[in-house]
């Protein structure tokens, strides 16, 4: 395992998580531990919670609550759909 300081790895944060994202062991010491830095697996279908302390419910609500703002903004005609060509999109 590699073991550096926090100043060290801060100086190398590209090539360490490069480093550490090809199976490489890498260390990070803080005070008397070594933390290690490795790639970890993101699902998805608990982002939310984990990130934002979102439940799933809260989240379905807000979706759909959104998808409904997004329908009546249509029908009203206040969305503008853009094709993707900034240009083009602004020249109009």
């Amino acid at each position: 395992m590699t073991t550096l300081s926090p100043t060290q790895s801060r100086a190398n944060l590209s090539s360490l998580l490069k480093r550490a994202a090809k199976g490489e062991d890498i260390g990070i010491l803080h005070g008397d531990r070594v933390i290690a830095l490795r790639p970890v697996q993101v699902y998805s279908d608990d982002y939310a919670l984990h990130e934002y302390g979102v439940a799933e419910q809260e989240l379905d609500r807000f979706v759909r609550r959104t998808k409904q703002r997004i329908a009546r903004h249509r029908k009203a005609g206040k969305m503008t759909i853009f094709s993707g060509d900034i240009e083009a999109d602004i020249a109009s």
